[in-house]
């Protein structure tokens, strides 16, 4: 499991140490040094897997030599406590190859440090560990003083700064986790101290090999034992409680393995007696749920935690998706019609999802393909809900994509970490007349989502979610929106209207369902596939394009997308020497940015790279420079805004001209440039072929894809997040709820009722018309029943008495008691014998006996008996736990209407498969009985509001199309959908 550590010292000649044997020990070479005149010679040294020098712009290149460095560095300090070089060490995530780690470093350090004009002696080491497992890490050590053609100058107090180390330490993290989503390697890293991310464990300090070595010569070395001692006391604290171990592993995961869990455990444990003693509590611990394999074979686990915020997101979910109102399809009709007498014309899909999402419902989900135009739909909707009196709010995950939410709908956005800030302080809080929409919702992870549907339920706030979960996943945990979307569908917009030419409408449609290939293929019949010898040819015939084709069409927008953070430096350095060669750039001026010295002029272009209120920008908002100078900036933004800023307040931003494919989200340009590297998916290939209106360019080298058709293979992978519910959906027999013990009854009262209880304005109309007895039926538990008269007290205090044996054997020695009655009367009718008298009273005396411990018990007992016979005899046997487990998922299912329709709509469609393959076979008596069937579900929802209501928003699972049922039930719609030959007759003797 990837781990977060990141440190940084000064090399110093007062704790008698040289810069030159430090470097030789890192680089594991043999220097000699001068000061000192000896050897030092480290070449026995194992595990380094690349050295490199990395100078800043006008450095002399004679200082690519190692040796000749440092000693310069050494001649050059002469105090003897001289501060001679910073180390800053840092852990790279052994789930990269050795390729991939190497090149997270290089950026890294390239980025953070040599941009701001230090010259870095980088060294990767890939050691193996005791445990058999690589401790891939790297050491950089850098200069402290002003670089240039002739040398030092003096020594840069700013680099000095302790702000600098915490500043570093969240930007590896932002860095690691960006690649690691690049990757879709299912790890992430987190910078905050343990204490800080709500793990109850001790942070270690990392023990290096001097320490190692001394402790096994049984000189005890300090830092060894404070190691050990901060190892042991966590071990023993996953010991105590494993729930600690879980919760860190599913920091930021949904899933993991036992290689994980060993990995993390191991780490915070000391010796192999405590690591097995961990693992042995950890593996049994109840929190732990065992999954079953994933596609690899892998077996895959989660915690109860995990499980439970899936089950609140989804609780919220379907409390939110209920009908509240009857809409508002007088304002839609109207706002419509405004809309296309100003030029905005739906089209027909737009429509479909403009009634959807301002009908009454608490949840609506628009899923739509790149550039179908969603946030003009939402612009329109926003009129309809503020004619109606409701504020708007919108918010994304990015920054970038709240601001293209509120450009192109209207809607007042933010991001979504800003908001739960603000409800955290108590303010901003939603209330029932709030309409929430959430942008680019795919991206949005199970832990965020789940918290912002449950305040929104209980404050009884409607939600729109609005995304396309084919495009970049979620860097959290989970897939929020895909599973929401699964549960209870929504609109899906499929008319591309981005692009303007019919085969690239096509072709997005193609990128969208996973068609990457026939994408590629038409893009390539149109000429605009550039195929080079190498990577770097393929970014200078990229660079060459853009330029001739910006020259010809300078008011054209147009974007260069690529995937790595290194790439778009050289693209856009590359991208502004061609703008300054054509004469295009004003004067340049030297500024000092966050990530460095950077050359500006008027004219260039700039991204800005965090979100600040008080100048309106987004983490990745475009724009173009008008002037500049080293301590002012004034800049017109791609939305037409002018912003202007001191240096010194706001230093977040670097050039333009190039955006990696996760900061494109959501953009729209004319022409877009796409560099293709081997580390994208076909989620980022989707994004960044999409951007465009007018026309594409992608460019790759040989050197990375040897032909067309493995860049076909690898900008088709499927890199889908998971979730923990995923794994229970292959489970017919719903044997995997059973198995993790979390029980709708266990749950209800935590989650329902205070929804019920809190949540005003939109549910205040929800009103379900259901007939008395049915909803004693659905609510049995949550209100107390009636007081019987008084003979029937008499008798029920009789039953009582006779059933204490049974309720000092709890539910199971009644299931038993029962289910052995219930079998003995079975083997007598199977004699053809009418049941004796005393096997009647004593299953009737087991029946009330159960009923007592478990109101309604025996109903929901007989229909577990009747969905698997076996558990008769087995709970006759003595055996009754699964009987047990399976009557309380029968009152789960008949308490919540949820999965009432989830067993509906299995059973629903499995006759629907029957009928079709009775009827293909000529066995139309059997048809006929099959329409019967789904006659009569049809109509028992005429008995069940509550069911018909939650069906209603799983039309197309039914195969009733999307709005089909407006204004009629859903049991009408379902009749008539009976095949004719064979449910006419039936659906027209049904009541209306």
């Amino acid at each position: 499991m990837a781990i977060f550590h990141f440190s940084v010292q000064v090399i110093s000649r007062a704790a008698g140490r040289s810069a030159v044997s430090a470097a030789a020990y890192r680089a594991g070479e043999r220097l000699h040094d001068e000061r000192l005149d000896r050897d030092h010679d480290f070449r026995a040294r194992s595990g380094v897997e690349h050295s490199e020098f990395m100078l800043p712009e006008g450095a002399p290149e004679q200082w690519r030599d190692r040796e000749r460095l440092w000693n310069d560095v050494e001649a050059f300090e002469k105090r003897k406590d001289a501060q001679l070089a910073r180390e800053v060490e840092f852990a790279i995530p052994r789930e990269m190859t050795k390729a991939q780690g190497i090149e997270l470093a290089r950026d890294f350090v390239s980025a953070e440090f040599v941009d701001r004009g230090m010259i870095a002696d980088l060294n990767v080491h890939w050691d193996i560990g005791a445990d058999g497992h690589p401790k891939p890490h790297a050491h950089v050590m850098l200069t402290m003083r002003e670089v240039g053609p002739d040398g030092f100058g003096q020594k840069v107090r700013e680099w000095n700064d302790p702000e600098n180390v915490e500043r570093w330490r969240e930007r590896w993290e932002t860095h690691v986790n960006t690649r690691l989503a690049e990757l879709d390697i299912d790890a992430r890293i987190d910078h905050r101290s343990l204490a800080d991310q709500g793990i109850d464990l001790e942070p270690q300090s990392k023990i290096g090999g001097p320490a190692h070595r001394m402790d096994a010569q049984g000189l005890e070395a300090d830092r060894a034992e404070l190691h050990r001692e901060i190892a042991r006391e966590n071990g023993e604290r996953i010991i105590a409680d494993p729930g600690i171990a879980l919760n860190a592993i599913t920091h930021q995961q949904a899933t993991f393995t036992k290689r994980d869990m060993a990995m993390f455990i191991h780490r915070h444990s000391d010796g192999q007696d405590q690591f097995n003693a961990a693992m042995r509590a950890v593996r049994g611990s109840p929190d732990l749920i065992a999954l079953g394999k994933d596609g690899r074979g892998d077996e895959r686990f989660t915690s109860r935690e995990m499980i439970e915020t899936e089950q609140r997101m989804g609780r919220a979910a379907d409390w939110l998706a209920m009908d509240r109102s009857d809409g508002l399809s007088a304002a839609t009709t109207y706002a419509s019609r405004a809309a296309e007498s100003g030029g905005l014309a739906l089209g027909a899909e737009q429509e479909a999802a403009l009634r959807h999402i301002t009908d009454g419902r608490g949840l609506s989900l628009v899923l739509g393909y790149a550039g179908t135009g969603k946030s003009a739909t939402l612009g329109v909707a926003r009129d309809v809900w503020e004619s109606a009196g409701l504020n708007v709010r919108g918010a994304a995950l990015a920054g970038i994509a709240a601001e293209g939410l509120e450009n192109g709908s209207g809607i007042t956005s933010r991001t979504i970490a800003s908001m739960e800030h603000g409800w955290a302080q108590g303010r901003d809080l939603l209330t029932a007349r709030d309409v929430l929409v959430i942008d680019e919702a795919g991206m949005v992870g199970t832990r965020q989502m789940e918290r912002v549907l449950s305040h929104a339920a209980e404050a009884g706030a409607k939600v729109v979610l609005v995304g396309d979960p084919q495009q970049l996943q979620s860097i959290e945990a989970g897939a929020a929106f895909r599973a929401i979307h699964e549960r209870h569908g929504g609109v899906e917009i499929t008319q591309v209207r981005r692009q303007h030419e019919g085969w690239q409408q096509d072709a997005t449609r193609h990128l969208a369902t996973g068609r990457t290939g026939e994408a590629i293929a038409a893009y390539a019949d149109k000429g605009m596939m550039h195929q080079a010898e190498t990577r770097a040819d393929a970014r200078s015939d990229l660079i060459e394009r853009w330029d001739r084709e910006r020259q010809a069409d300078p008011d054209a927008s147009r974007i260069i997308l690529t995937h790595t953070n290194a790439e778009v430096r050289d693209l856009n350095e590359a991208a502004r020497a061609a703008m300054r060669n054509a004469g295009e750039l004003g004067d340049e001026r030297q500024v000092k940015t966050e990530r460095g010295d950077r050359l500006f002029a008027s004219g260039d272009r700039i991204m800005f790279l965090r979100n600040e209120r008080s100048l309106e920008v987004k983490n990745g908002t475009l724009g173009t420079i008008e002037k500049v100078s080293s301590e002012h900036m004034s800049v017109r933004t791609d939305g037409g805004r002018s912003v202007s800023f001191d240096i010194k307040d706001y230093r977040d931003f670097d050039h333009g001209y190039a955006a990696t494919i996760h900061k494109a989200q959501g953009m729209t340009v004319a022409r877009a440039h796409v560099l293709a590297t081997p580390g994208m998916d076909r989620h980022g290939a989707y994004v960044a072929m999409s951007r465009h209106r007018d026309g594409l360019a992608l460019h790759y080298g040989r050197d990375d894809f040897r032909d067309q058709s493995r860049l076909v293979r690898t900008l088709s992978r499927e890199r889908r997040k998971d979730m923990a519910n995923d794994y229970g959906k292959a489970d017919p027999a719903r044997e995997y709820a059973e198995r993790r013990g979390i029980t709708f009854g266990d749950r209800i009262a935590e989650i329902v009722r205070p929804i019920v209880e809190k949540a005003r304005g939109m549910f205040d109309s929800f009103r379900p018309n259901i007939p008395p007895q049915q909803e004693r039926d659905i609510f049995a538990g949550f209100q107390p029943k009636a007081e019987p008269p008084a003979q029937e007290r008499a008798v029920q205090r009789q039953n009582d008495h006779d059933a204490l044996p049974m309720r000092a054997g709890g539910v199971r020695g009644a299931v038993e008691r029962y289910a052995k009655a219930f079998d003995a009367i079975q083997q007598t009718r199977a004699q053809g014998l009418d049941a004796m008298p005393h096997q009647r009273e004593a299953f009737d005396r087991a029946r009330d006996a159960l009923e007592v411990i478990r109101p309604e018990g025996s109903s929901d007992l007989n229909s577990a008996f009747r969905n698997s016979p076996e558990l008769i005899r087995e709970a006759a046997e003595g055996r009754g736990q699964a009987a047990v487990r399976a009557m309380q998922l029968e009152t789960e299912i008949r308490m919540d209407p949820f999965q009432r329709a989830d067993r509906f709509v299995d059973g629903w469609q499995q006759l629907q498969r029957d009928h079709a393959e009775l009827v293909r076979d000529g066995n139309f008596r059997g048809a006929k009985s099959a329409a019967q069937q789904m006659a009569g579900m049809a109509k028992s929802l005429e008995r069940d509001a509550q069911l018909e209501s939650v069906l209603g928003l799983r039309s197309r699972e039914l195969g009733l199309e999307i709005g089909q049922q407006a204004g009629r039930s859903v049991s009408h719609d379902l009749a008539s959908s009976i095949p004719f030959d064979h449910g006419r007759d039936i659906s027209r003797g049904m009541s209306r």
